[in-house]
């Protein structure tokens, strides 16, 4: 696929992008290699690949459940501006 100045100004204009008039020539360059590179990759015969979602194995990441003391109540309410009744109160965020 030949890409020429008149798609690079189009692209630019669609997505909002300012490209300056001696960048033009740079940037014609750089799409066609790329899309170039695209259609070397459509032509991989794919049909008994199975998709992925990740290149390597996942496995759980999360640690194990393990019981520890934590802060006291008292403790961590001390620096609160407003409490009532052994819990944090803040303000009315959401109307009725």
């Amino acid at each position: 696929m030949k890409v020429t100045e008149r798609d690079i100004k189009t692209v630019a204009s669609l997505s909002r992008l300012k490209i300056r008039e001696d960048e033009s020539a740079q940037v014609v360059e750089q799409l066609d290699k790329f899309l170039t590179y695209v259609e070397n990759l459509q032509a991989i015969d794919t049909t008994n690949i199975e998709p992925t979602t990740y290149a390597l194995p996942m496995q759980n990441v999360f640690r194990e459940d393990k019981i520890k003391p934590s802060l006291d109540r008292e403790l961590a309410l001390s620096n609160a501006p407003l409490k009532e009744d052994g819990y944090f109160k803040v303000p009315r965020v959401l109307e009725e």
